[in-house]
């Protein structure tokens, strides 16, 4: 489910700050061709799905403009390359209105021993890959960028593929602040997705992006796709390989969301891993920090952050400009930057301690905005939006009222921290139930037969993608391994280097890690 911004995309963080939104957009895409000569090019037999139609196989067989982003600085060569790619709105009539697909490249730093392109995607899901790649390219460098083109797309619905941008800034402030319970969260939005957007909702769910996706493996000229999906982006993958088995080549995915329960069960096993990094902070500082706000005994300690966050219901903190530190926003904010593990504690506790000690709440509702997609400037990324309209278009959530009283009995009795501010929000994230377009996706284990063989890496303490998740879904595949990261925090690449060389070998020179592999966190 990568990287809610909280309410808007928890269960995906990527390892990506979500302003990278904001600064592609700003930065945009411009300058003159590059003088690099385009890729091979597989013969279109090998490219296009063998029952496409002529106007499927003619975007299958289009050619890339890629253009520098930007101007580069005086004396450096352009790094970062920019382009569109054509997909069909609706694959049911391939020859109807087409959409622009944002892409950004990287090329390979060792051309002479270059193995292709490797797509990435940071999870969601909603988040931009163009970003990623754009400003968080250097992530990669070593193996990867050596070896491989860096190509990453935005998504439908994200960044600049027709993105969905459903609330404005106010309503939005008000949105995600509210601690009324009446407030229906799912129906302003629904309402709002209708209003501006009825005709892309359909077009909108993952299976639809994994199809952009082999348009793209096309147009780059790879007869397989080599792949590196983050969180959210772990089940892109997994649908491409169900989708064309016979054209995955390498694909990692890390943080793994496995969809073969309905969201609301998969929800409250996310909010099970949330509590217990929510606890394992609050007993680390009551334990190790003799000014901890929380007091110093470690049994007590999450009960009374808990109390603390809770609290603002009734007596919400203003901050120097004015604004109001709700029980939601704190809470989001809190449970954000838990997404990151262990090496967040030190600046969540700097954050809570002038909250709780003397009401200075301008740090906690920093981490509350930066959990939201909000800048300083009161503006949301679009990110907010797309997370809930790729959910609710990838499958629909309407449970039974007595499977709902059954799920949030469990949630009470599994998470009662962390779920206890509202439990039902909790549960329905995004909440789908008023949603305009009803998916036909149902939930399922992906088998994808024929695919040639998945890493899934799975980390024992990731609170936003829980470790059950990447054993499903590796046991799920026909060809899946795993390979587990022992430690916190969402997502294992850039928390182990032992992951990361696992993942290079594999990419790189097909090597995948022996069943069972574990690797400690750096």
């Amino acid at each position: 489910m990568d990287s809610k911004i909280q309410r808007s995309s928890r269960r995906a963080l990527p390892a990506l700050a979500t302003a990278l939104a904001a600064a592609l957009t700003a930065a945009g895409c411009t300058g003159t061709p590059t003088a690099s000569a385009p890729t091979a090019r597989p013969p279109l037999a090998d490219r296009a799905p063998a029952a496409a139609a002529p106007e499927l196989r003619a975007l299958y067989d289009q050619r890339i403009d890629w253009q520098p982003c930007g101007e580069p600085a005086e004396g450096e060569e352009p790094t970062v390359q920019c382009a569109t790619l054509k997909a069909p709105l609706d694959y049911a009539k391939p020859g109807g209105e087409t959409i622009d697909v944002a892409l950004t490249r990287v090329p390979a730093a060792d051309p002479k021993h270059r193995l292709g392109a490797l797509v990435l995607n940071p999870g969601g899901p909603g988040n931009s890959g163009t970003s990623m790649i754009q400003w968080g390219w250097k992530s990669y460098q070593g193996p990867l960028h050596d070896r491989y083109d860096l190509v990453g797309f935005d998504p439908r619905g994200a960044g600049r593929t027709t993105p969905v941008h459903c609330l404005d800034d106010r309503t939005r402030d008000e949105w995600t602040s509210t601690d009324d319970p009446g407030y229906d969260h799912g129906r302003v939005l629904a309402d709002a997705c209708q209003a501006k957007h009825a005709a892309l909702l359909p077009h909108l769910g993952t299976r639809d992006t994994a199809r952009d996706m082999d348009v793209l493996r096309s147009a780059l000229g790879e007869r397989k796709l080599d792949f590196l999906g983050l969180s959210y982006g772990t089940y892109l993958g997994a649908l491409y390989a169900e989708e064309f088995p016979e054209r995955t080549g390498r694909l990692v995915l890390d943080g793994a969301v496995e969809r073969s329960t309905d969201l609301m069960h998969l929800n409250g096993e996310q909010a099970v891993a949330t509590e217990a990094e929510f606890t394992a902070f609050a007993t680390d500082c009551a334990t190790n920090d003799e000014s901890c706000p929380f007091g110093t005994d470690p049994a007590a300690a999450p009960r009374r952050l808990a109390d603390f966050l809770d609290g603002l219901r009734a007596r919400p903190l203003n901050t120097a400009d004015g604004r109001s530190l709700t029980a939601a926003l704190a809470w989001g904010g809190v449970i954000g930057v838990l997404n990151d593990g262990s090496r967040s504690f030190e600046r969540l506790r700097e954050a809570l301690a002038p909250a709780v000690t003397h009401g200075d709440a301008d740090e906690l509702m920093r981490l509350a905005d930066n959990a939201d997609g909000r800048d300083q400037d009161g503006r949301y990324y679009t990110a907010a939006d797309a997370y809930a309209a790729i959910h609710c278009a990838d499958a629909a959530l309407a449970p039974s009222p007595a499977d709902l009283r059954t799920a949030l009995a469990d949630l009470a009795a599994q998470a009662p921290l962390t779920s206890r501010h509202d439990t039902r929000l909790a549960l329905l994230d995004p909440d789908c139930r008023p949603w305009p377009y009803r998916s036909p996706e149902k939930p399922h284990t992906v088998k994808a037969p024929g695919s040639a063989p998945i890493l899934v890496v799975g980390s024992t303490g990731d609170p936003v993608t829980p470790y059950p998740w990447a054993q499903r879904m590796a046991a799920g595949f026909e060809h899946g391994v795993l390979l587990t990261r022992d430690g916190d925090g969402h997502t294992a690449y850039d928390k182990s280097g032992c992951v990361r060389s696992a993942i290079a070998d594999y990419l790189v020179d097909g090597r995948m890690p022996a069943p069972g592999t574990r690797c400690a966190s750096d």
